[in-house]
């Protein structure tokens, strides 16, 4: 994998309004200073736009839209994670302690919890 995922975070992280980002001309500004509604809100949007372009693509076999939406709801994701003061490397090493672990098993030791 690319840096990609800390260059945008980095990037993020520096529209924060305590970090000098300008809500009048910085879109994830703007997101951070309506607060978690409003980020919530939008990958609820972005998500229900993934699931309906991947039921696009089921029937017309060009995924195209899937790529874009996705990296869209990430995007997004990732100015939640940086709202909470998390990262996307800590979203890989979650990924990475999962590896491995049969979903079944993981989903139900997080009943017993």
């Amino acid at each position: 994998m690319s840096d990609i995922l800390a260059r945008v975070a980095a990037v993020i992280e520096s529209r924060k309004p305590e970090h000098g980002g300008d809500p009048a001309t910085s879109y994830v500004a703007k997101l951070f200073s309506k607060g978690d509604d409003a980020i919530l809100k939008k990958i609820g949007e972005e998500a229900t736009e993934t699931v309906m372009a991947a039921k696009d693509a089921r029937v017309s076999g060009d995924a195209s839209k899937v790529l874009y939406e996705t990296a869209d709801l990430w995007f997004h994701t990732m100015v939640l994670l940086s709202q909470f003061g998390l990262t996307p490397q800590q979203v890989i090493d979650e990924l990475g302690r999962r590896e491995g672990v049969s979903g079944i098993d993981e989903k139900a030791s997080r009943k017993e919890q």
